[in-house]
């Protein structure tokens, strides 16, 4: 990415472009959009030579998360991912590799939604789609 383009994204979502926040939005939005989970960050960090903790990574993300630069991808109760693409779609997931691949919007409509309560409106939905393999037969 070109200097300073990190920094004004950050300031435009209203964060303060630390040190360690810029490095670690670098290494997220320099490769497109992506879904990686805070210890895969952490890791790019590390390989990097960016000295953050992986409490520093989870609450980075966290922030950028609440600023709208990410969205939350929860595909279990024990793995968390982070997208780097905020527009709606949605998802496929490759079991027993934990790959995930974007289902562009045009491919898949959620019909049928149920009436929100009084006050409430739909924020987004997510779909995940978990694919295996073929079994032979």
């Amino acid at each position: 990415m070109e200097p300073g383009v990190v920094e004004g994204k950050l300031r435009a979502a209203g964060l303060r472009p630390t040190r360690q926040r810029t490095a670690l939005a670098e290494l997220l939005f320099a490769k497109g959009d992506r879904h990686l989970t805070a210890e895969e960050l952490h890791a790019e960090a590390h390989a990097a030579d960016v000295p953050v903790s992986l409490a520093t990574v989870y609450n980075a993300l966290h922030q950028f998360t609440r600023a709208r630069l990410l969205r939350v991808l929860s595909v279990d109760s024990s793995k968390t991912y982070f997208d780097t693409n905020v527009s709606d779609h949605h998802h496929f997931l490759i079991e027993g590799s934990d790959e995930i691949a974007d289902i562009p919007d045009a491919d898949l409509r959620v019909d049928g939604l149920p009436e929100v309560p009084e006050g409430m409106e739909i924020a987004h939905v997510d779909v995940v789609i978990r694919l295996r393999a073929k079994r032979r037969t």
